[in-house]
């Protein structure tokens, strides 16, 4: 028992031992210092070149849209998207079969009211002639019987009294029938007026149906390209995301849809917005080069147009604070196939800089950091000129190492990293 136990003291003061003579083998680590990416100042020519992205944009875009014609209308003839109109060439047509058909049934009515008042004005003019002579043989009587009356003192008195009541008859007669010629008069004139309301309804009908078959032809309203519209209809119950088919000869439609635009030819401009950083860099004339993802492997040549004096912020959902200008970009020719609201990237050719004193962007504030020796320095410097990667600076020196981050800040996290390694326990003293 004795012997076991001084077996296990001889284990322990051996590990004890090792455990020491390793700990005073390791050596002390030196103190770290912090590693700070650098890069040196360089003079070289630098090609001032923007990079932006922006929406193509028309001048004037006419939205044509199918007439009021009522029901449901047939396109039986659609321009199709990209091509070129002049002024008044049809871009759309309407099937008119509809509208064709009202215009015979009005032009019909029309003709029919036409003889009815040829028919009343015929009749009503022998009737006319008919109460005329009534009315002279009517009048004849009345006066013969004055004349009869005249003489009943030279005859006896039953013939006298017949005179008398002859005249009454004559009298009565002419009132009556004065009457109802009058009467007669005011019914010829209130069917002749029913007649000529109906002529005057066909008439309308007729010119109604025939301006709904000339607006059933839309004409381009100036010379452009044509756009053809997204058929809602097509698809029946719309979702979001879901991809409509543009209107097509033989599609059915309703009045008030938008069928096509007429991109007006030659409007065509893109707009965008530079950073404050970029826009000196820029001159109207500057050619640049333009791509659009509806039109992949295209490039387009536009030229730097209106430069804005006045910046404004990004959007709000931007998380910068960097000032922006809005620049236009025009075409010499632009191309029917570029689309109105469709988004662009752009590369502007800008000014190339001989033997400028540049470095890289992210270090191309109002200050550097410059190594002197085993530590650096802050300078002030200026920017004269930048882009998206160079900036060219002024107040250094060509060759000057310089620092790509802050310093202290490097220095911070390399002591915050770093930690010593404690002595093993038990160690001899």
């Amino acid at each position: 028992m004795k012997g076991r136990r001084a077996l296990w003291g001889g284990v322990v003061l051996a590990v004890l031992a090792i455990g020491a003579t390793l700990a005073l083998a390791v050596p002390a680590l030196p103190d770290r210092k912090p590693d700070i990416p650098s890069t040196r100042v360089v003079r070289d020519s630098l090609k001032l070149t923007v990079y932006a992205t922006g929406e193509l944009r028309a001048g004037r875009i006419a939205t044509l849209v199918a007439p009021s014609a009522g029901g449901m209308l047939r396109l039986v003839k659609l321009v199709s998207t990209g091509a070129s109109v002049k002024k008044d060439d049809v871009v759309f047509e309407i099937d008119p079969a509809d509208q064709e058909f009202a215009l015979a049934e009005a032009k019909s009515e029309l003709a029919e009211a036409e003889q009815q008042i040829l028919k009343l004005n015929a009749d009503n003019a022998v009737k006319a002639a008919e109460d005329e002579v009534a009315l002279l043989t009517a009048r004849y009587d009345v006066r013969r019987g004055i004349l009869d009356t005249a003489a009943n003192d030279l005859i006896g008195a039953i013939d006298a009294k017949k005179n008398v009541l002859t005249l009454q008859e004559a009298r009565a007669r002419l009132a009556q029938l004065e009457q109802d010629v009058k009467e007669r008069a005011a019914t010829n004139d209130a069917a002749l007026a029913v007649v000529l309301e109906q002529r005057n309804k066909a008439r309308l009908a007729m010119e109604r149906a025939q301006f709904i078959i000339d607006g059933l032809i839309v004409k381009a309203p100036f010379d452009g390209v044509v756009a053809a519209k997204e058929n809602r209809d097509a698809a029946g119950n719309f979702f979001f995301g879901q991809t409509l088919p543009e209107y097509r000869q033989g599609d059915i439609t309703s009045a008030g849809r938008a069928i096509a635009d007429v991109i007006e030819a030659g409007g065509m401009e893109v707009r965008a917005k530079i950073n404050e950083t970029d826009r000196d860099n820029l001159q109207s004339g500057q050619l640049a080069k333009l791509t659009s993802d509806a039109l992949p492997g295209e490039t387009f040549t536009a030229k730097v147009g209106a430069l804005s004096g006045l910046a404004s912020r990004g959007n709000f959902w931007e998380a910068t604070a960097v000032r922006q200008f809005d620049v236009t970009f025009t075409f010499d020719h632009p191309d029917p196939r570029l689309r109105a609201g469709s988004s662009v990237r752009l590369v502007i050719d800008g000014l190339e800089l001989k033997d400028a004193l540049q470095v890289p962007r992210q270090s191309g504030k109002t200050f550097v950091y410059v190594r002197a020796g085993d530590r650096y320095e802050r300078r002030d410097v200026k920017v004269t000129n930048s882009t998206e990667s160079r900036a060219v600076v002024s107040g250094i020196n060509e060759g000057d190492v310089i620092a790509l981050i802050d310093p202290e800040i490097a220095a911070k996290r390399t002591t915050s990293s770093s930690s010593p390694i404690a002595a093993p326990s038990g160690t001899p003293k």
